[in-house]
């Protein structure tokens, strides 16, 4: 499989709550981006094929949440890939800072957020 990734992915663990329509099922992250999040499966999960999911974040130790409208991108067994397709602004900031506090390396995080950019127009 040829690697299209435009973002960088950063692996954090936290708890994460997956809502669709009436449904709700308790993840975990794996992984996530300015762009995704890879959550892993839950249990008993039934989602309804047509409707955008919206994933909350806890962060570690702190009562901060990260709120997103995200789409199903693909999912096995294991996980789910989710694009972020809406995301506050106070849950882009503390996404942004969990990646720049992971990355350590400003120039990367800038030349991502200007692709972010980019595909928002």
């Amino acid at each position: 499989m040829n690697e299209r990734r435009q973002f960088i992915r950063i692996v954090y663990q936290a708890p994460a709550m997956i809502r669709q329509a009436r449904s709700h099922w308790p993840a975990d992250v794996r992984d996530i981006s300015l762009h995704g999040i890879l959550l892993g499966r839950p249990e008993h999960w039934q989602p309804d094929d047509n409707t955008p999911f919206e994933v909350d974040v806890t962060l570690h130790d702190t009562d901060i949440h990260m709120t997103m409208v995200t789409e199903l991108i693909a999912h096995d067994s294991d996980c789910l890939r989710m694009k972020i397709v809406n995301i506050d602004i106070d849950s882009i900031s503390h996404l942004r800072r969990l990646i720049e506090l992971n990355v350590g390396y400003d120039e990367l995080l800038y030349r991502e957020l200007e692709l972010l950019a980019d595909l928002a127009d």
